[in-house]
């Protein structure tokens, strides 16, 4: 999960480009082929900022993946290729956004080729460094359907099928043991942890050598609990709709009132910045005839996305702001804990000042440098 503040809301928002009409049918291409195969590509560009030049090249694509129960989907996401003389191998991160939005319009594949991106200035510290850098717009989101915001089997299944996918895309010209690495805050916190859980049965080939992830809502039920009624309350009525949009037998509308219906509506519409202040300060108890989370079935599958469950094949790095007012920060410390406790090689920083936004922009530098040190081969300095 990842939202704004109201301060950071009004710096950052921007008009976001018009969504892309994705050229498959989802159900139908999905069912052909192996996850990580290109369905289709098509030429596209990356700019932090509108106009801003990146020496990069970059192609649009669609690919197979696979849903939190198993089933063949198509996702959309974006391949970044510095242009940089490099002819020998180079490393492959492949990026998880954080919170974006629902609305096929805020998916990051739509945004990056105009500059409206909102981590496109991060993305771009990668590129800097001559890597290579794939972005999964996540299920959903860009393609037909709801986004399943806050599943995190999908997502990330998601992040390892866009790196399959990057390898296999001729034109980006990386080789299959191509050396990768996983990133992600957040929303995207969550999804690279569920990718480095996940690598080493979903997806072994990959060369995964580390995974650096921050602000991770790993438990979605004590996340719930921590914003219900707060600022970011938004996220709470987002993460409900994603979870419904995969398990369509949670029947969120039937938990709803009309006050409640008609914003959960709006959120499937809208980005972040629009959903997080609509929602901000509300309980679920305003918008609800009952509260869903209190029922087995929808704690059943919320506990179904909480990482902590499996150690990661290849090194972590997590951090997490003391001050985290939206993912609270025992919450880190807890699936730190419970990934030292299986085994897992994790090296753990917490970011002393500042909250959930600027945390990963101050903490962006030194988790691309532990990732360098992942490429280069030095030894980890596990802290567990």
């Amino acid at each position: 999960m990842r939202v704004r503040t109201p301060a950071a809301v009004a710096v950052i928002a921007a008009a976001l480009a018009a969504p892309v009409a994705s050229p498959v049918a989802a159900s139908a291409a999905a069912s052909e082929g192996r996850a990580g195969d290109i369905v289709s590509v098509a030429p596209s560009a990356f700019h932090p900022l509108p106009g801003q030049p990146t020496g990069t090249r970059a192609w649009k694509i669609h690919y197979r993946s696979t849903t939190a129960d198993g089933v063949p989907n198509t996702v959309s996401g974006t391949v970044i290729v510095p242009q940089d003389g490099r002819t020998g191998p180079r490393p492959l991160v492949t990026y998880a956004v954080g919170t974006v939005g629902m609305g096929d319009s805020c998916a990051p594949s739509n945004n990056l080729p105009y500059g409206t991106a909102m981590e496109a200035n991060l993305i771009q510290q990668l590129t800097l460094r001559g890597w290579a850098v794939v972005v999964t717009d996540y299920e959903g989101l860009g393609t037909p359907g709801v986004h399943t915001y806050t599943v995190g089997p999908s997502a990330g299944r998601a992040v390892l099928d866009a790196a399959r996918a990057a390898t296999r895309l001729p034109e980006a010209g990386l080789p299959a043991d191509t050396p990768v690495g996983i990133m992600g805050y957040s929303q995207g916190g969550q999804a690279a942890g569920w990718a480095a859980e996940l690598q080493g049965s979903y997806a072994p080939e990959l060369k995964v050598k580390g995974t650096a992830t921050g602000g991770v809502p790993a438990d979605l039920l004590k996340v719930a609990d921590f914003n219900n009624g707060s600022y970011g309350a938004g996220l709470v009525f987002m993460a409900a709709a994603g979870q419904d949009a995969a398990f369509p037998e949670l029947r969120l509308d039937s938990y709803l009132n009309p006050a409640g219906k008609a914003l959960v509506a709006g959120m499937k519409e809208g980005c972040v910045a629009v959903d997080a202040i609509a929602g901000s300060f509300k309980r679920i108890s305003d918008l609800t005839t009952r509260n869903p989370l209190e029922q087995p079935d929808w704690q059943a599958r919320l506990n179904q996305s909480r990482l902590g469950r499996t150690a990661p094949a290849a090194p972590v790095y997590q951090y997490h702001a003391l001050g985290d007012e939206l993912i609270p920060y025992a919450v880190g410390r807890q699936l730190r804990s419970e990934w030292c406790a299986k085994g897992a090689d994790v090296e753990w920083r917490t970011i002393w000042v500042g909250e959930h936004v600027s945390g990963v922009i101050t903490h962006s530098p030194a988790a691309g440098n532990w990732l360098a040190d992942r490429f280069a081969g030095r030894p980890t300095h596990p802290d567990c």
